[in-house]
């Protein structure tokens, strides 16, 4: 590690709900046994969010504590989660990190801050909120332009006026040119089957996903 990164493994600190190893639940790497870092406070307040516990709480630690829980897990891939990440200006600092100790990196991002400050080697899973999140005048379209095949993009849905935003949004901004499209059911309010059939039918460019950890754990804390 050089001086600079020394002095800055040692000066940052961010605040932390909870570090955890499961399989990734979600994007191109589900399935893959990762190490889940998940970041407290969020700006935004999606109607269907899971992870409500991570908007307060947390405890406060230092940047090197952080990536020595990570390594003490020994797995390669790390996500990096919230909450929203990138609200705690640390994030920048902890994503180079992870990458620099040799980590394949992921970041879950709302859509709503901007991404473009973002370590390269850091794959950015990026939402963009539909209607019935309740947050859709908080995505910051000026991302789009950042997203590369290294990325992904994700619209949760839940219901059919979600699915009719999102499918003008991909061919207005030609979504599936940039990076992987990622469409999801709200559990509970929208039929997956009903989803899987709108994208067969409309021959979309874009991946049918479910959330892999609750169809394992349901809405279990750390998993």
């Amino acid at each position: 590690m050089s001086q600079q990164a020394t002095r800055t493994a040692a000066t940052v600190r961010l605040r932390i709900t909870e570090i955890f190893a499961s399989v990734q639940g979600e994007s191109s790497r589900v399935g893959l046994p990762t190490v889940f870092v998940r970041l407290t406070g969020c700006p935004l307040r999606c109607t269907w969010c899971d992870t409500a516990y991570a908007f307060t709480g947390g405890h406060t630690r230092a940047l090197d504590d952080i990536l020595a829980e990570v390594a003490s897990h020994g797995l390669r891939h790390v996500c990096v989660t919230g909450g929203e990440p990138l609200a705690q200006k640390g994030c920048l600092a902890l994503l180079e990190a992870l990458c620099d100790a040799g980590h394949e990196v992921s970041l879950e991002t709302s859509g709503a801050l901007d991404i473009a400050g973002v370590d390269r080697r850091v794959s950015r899973i990026m939402d963009l909120k539909a209607p019935g999140s309740g947050e859709v005048d908080k995505n910051r379209y000026e991302n789009l332009a950042e997203l590369t095949a290294h990325d992904e993009l994700k619209i949760v849905l839940a219901n059919t006026g979600d699915y009719d935003w999102a499918r003008e949004q991909i061919a207005r901004h030609r979504l599936d040119q940039r990076c992987n499209v990622l469409l999801s059911p709200v559990a509970g309010e929208l039929d997956p089957a009903e989803l899987a059939e709108w994208i067969v039918r409309d021959r979309l460019p874009v991946r049918f996903q479910l959330q892999l950890h609750k169809v394992l754990w349901n809405d279990a804390r750390g998993r």
